[in-house]
């Protein structure tokens, strides 16, 4: 089978993209609602034709029957990382209007009829009564049998941990990598901020904040926060050279291992699996948030090698 064609929605700057197109996919059509994302997404992933706008107001009748649908709806109606998430599981899916939007990605399946669909999102969302509701309603789009495929990040070559769900009518169950890549193998030749590679710039932290950065250790956090699930989690957190990085996320930074500094946005897209080549447009902030919410390309990479496998046996 050559090529088989793909719609990416809510598409962000390319990260679930990119593995597919690497792996010989066709990207048709591509929907994200953030121009800087949309902008990154091109001059880095082939497509055929990009769409700047709401997931919610797209001619999808027009895009033809993909051979595959993917995307990721965002995760701040589920995520534990979020305190201010409805008690109430199901109330984050229908009356959360970001939640919700997870509805959409649901009435793009029925439309578009994809032979396979792959959706992205943080575990919490099978939390509860979630998991049985999803079925119900992926059952109503002509999809009577879904798959929730949770894989860790970092099993498949990305220095990170990250723990996601892809939501799917077909098993994803890649391979995993013989060993994990920690924070020096992936940084530590970025370790002079003169190394001329794009998206490479100092990010300042100055002040109190600065004074307070140079007498951490490795491990140490900057600010702690109680989330939803009742835990401290960490941010500002200076990394460990020797292990993973934790979850790189939109909003978080990090602090580099041995330099009193913040890591740059290259350093936080070496952290998911970018190559240097993908070159990210807009602020620092921008950059960082991007890169947070995307899905790894090593974890992209292994899901596409596994669904062009479904797609064959299929036929």
């Amino acid at each position: 089978m050559d090529a088989p064609n793909v719609v990416d929605i809510f598409a962000g700057c390319g990260g679930f993209g990119f593995g597919f197109a690497e792996r010989g996919f066709r990207i048709g059509h591509a929907v994200e609602s953030f121009r800087t994302s949309l902008e990154t997404y091109v001059a880095n992933v082939p497509v055929g034709e990009p769409h700047l706008g709401d997931v919610r107001t797209q001619e999808y009748a027009k895009m033809g029957r993909p051979d595959v649908l993917i995307g990721g709806p965002p995760c701040e109606a589920f995520t534990v990382a979020n305190a201010d998430r409805r008690r109430n599981p199901l109330d984050r899916l229908y009356t959360d209007p970001v939640g919700s939007l997870t509805l959409q990605y649901a009435k793009v399946v029925k439309e578009l009829q994809p032979r396979v669909f792959v959706m992205e999102n943080v575990p919490p969302i099978m939390e509860g009564p979630l998991e049985a509701e999803l079925r119900t309603i992926f059952a109503r789009q002509g999809y009577p049998s879904i798959h929730f495929n949770r894989l860790q990040a970092e099993d498949h070559g990305t220095p990170s941990h990250r723990d996601r769900v892809f939501i799917s009518n077909v098993v994803i169950s890649p391979p995993k990598v013989a060993r994990r890549v920690t924070v020096e193998e992936a940084i530590a030749d970025l370790q002079s901020l003169d190394v001329e590679i794009p998206n490479h710039e100092e990010v300042p932290m100055r002040g109190k904040r600065g004074q307070r950065m140079r007498e951490m250790e490795e491990g140490d956090s900057l600010y702690r926060y109680r989330a939803a699930d009742g835990r401290m989690h960490g941010a500002f957190t200076r990394l460990k050279a020797d292990e993973l990085a934790p979850t790189v996320k939109g909003l978080g930074r990090f602090i580099h291992p041995v330099e009193d500094r913040l890591l740059t946005a290259r350093e936080h897209a070496r952290l998911m699996g970018y190559p240097d080549d993908f070159v990210f447009h807009g602020s620092k902030n921008e950059q960082m948030n991007m890169i947070g919410e995307s899905v790894p390309p090593p974890l992209s990479l292994a899901i596409a090698g596994e669904v062009r496998k479904a797609l064959d046996m299929r036929g």
